[in-house]
Parts: structure tokens; sequence; C-alpha cells
């Protein structure tokens, strides 16, 4: 299968990682067969864990979330910042790619396993209408802005603020997302090149800054 897939230039990735246990994949990529040819790593649920490992180990593969967890059905606020975190951790250790899971459900989030789970869209069976839940507007925060082909960088906020995303987007602009977990509006100054760029954000909120190429001056380095 794997020469006939290089054939046809699809990259073979290994996955989908379930488990908190990073020696798995170490087994295949071990594997003088098969390991030369992997190209990347999906992860889901609890292979979040295993996540940074890999990515420390070999930081040439590429990381996949194939799977945001499914949450419980309610589409609540509370899920949605649970939502931000995952896609913190996951950016912050190598991923290139985020994956949801259900676009849309009715509402209850009664799956076609049989359980409660969230959704980017509900929509009531009895009059046909749809709303877009908590988690829709997570991932717009990024979606919305961050361009194909944009990548990751590190941030540095000088007031010591660390609940931060930022792409360098192809156009050469640079997008910085930020959740405010707190009671209380935070105010935010993210150095981006060799300027400083200074918002609120509001209580308990996330916020989502473009900062347009021409007030780049020096372009972020992204990661390797």
């Amino acid at each position: 299968m794997i020469p006939e897939m290089e054939r046809r230039g699809v990259e073979v990735c290994f996955g989908t990682m379930e488990r908190p246990d990073d020696t798995m994949v170490e087994k295949v990529l071990a594997d003088a067969e098969v390991g030369p040819h992997i190209r990347g790593v999906g992860f889901q649920w609890d292979g979040k864990r295993a996540a940074p490992f890999v990515h420390h180990n070999h930081p040439e593969l590429k990381i996949y979330q194939s799977e945001q967890e499914c949450g419980d059905g309610k589409n609540d606020w509370r899920y949605a910042r649970y939502a931000w975190t995952m896609m913190r951790h996951y950016f912050n250790n190598g991923a290139s790619v985020y994956d949801y899971w259900n676009l849309a459900l009715d509402e209850g989030g009664v799956s076609r396993w049989g359980w409660s789970q969230n959704s980017l869209v509900t929509v009531d069976p009895a009059t046909g209408r749809s709303r877009f839940t908590y988690e829709y507007y997570v991932l717009r925060h990024l979606s919305g802005f961050v361009q194909p082909g944009a990548r990751f960088v590190p941030t540095l906020s000088y007031t010591g603020y660390e609940n931060l995303l930022a792409f360098h987007n192809p156009d050469g602009s640079v997008v910085v997302a930020a959740q405010n977990d707190m009671t209380i509006p935070q105010e935010i100054v993210v150095g981006v090149g060799s300027k400083n760029v200074s918002f609120t954000a509001p209580a308990d909120s996330l916020v989502t800054v473009v900062v347009p190429a021409e007030h780049v001056e020096v372009a972020p380095k992204p990661l390797a």
C-alpha cells in the first residue's frame, strides 16, 4: 500500500493515536520497512499527551489533530473554553492541522453513535432552524483570519499574558488570538516584529487581532 500511495503523491501518516503513549509511534518509526515512509502523525483524545514527545523527538514529522473531543451535547461556553485550550495545546506542540468532529447535529447532540456530542451547528428538527454554537465561533476566531499556508509563530506578551496564539499569513499579516478567562478585562501587549501591538480583551472572552502586513516591520520567524 505504501508504494502505491507514494506513487500517487499521497503522504503516509501514522494514526490516529488516541493513547497517551508515544512509544507506540516510536515502534512504528523504528520499523525498517515502514518507518522511513511515515511523514506525519495524527492525534486525538488522550493522544494529546503523547503529541509533545513525538514532536520533540521527531520535529520533521507533521502533527495533525485529527478529531476534537466531542463534548456532551450541551454546546455551552464552558466546553468552548476547553476547546480553546486544546487548540493551544496542539498548535504549541507542532500541529499544523486542527480538525473538529461534528459539523451539525440536532439540538441535544445525539449522534449516530447514540450519545450526546457537541457540534458547530445545531438544528431544531421541528422548525428546521439552525444556529451556530460557541465552538463554531471559537474556531472562527482562527479559521476566519488565518490564511492557507500560514505559519504558527511563538508569542511574547509584554504584560505576561500567555493565553495566546499567533500566525504569520502568506500576505505578511499577523493574526493574534487571545482568550481572557478572567472576570475582568485584560490589557494585552504583544511584540510583533519590531512593534508592540496592544488591545483589550473583555472579561471571559476570545479576541482576534489582525496586524496588516504594512505594520509588520520585521516578519516574525516561524517555528521549524
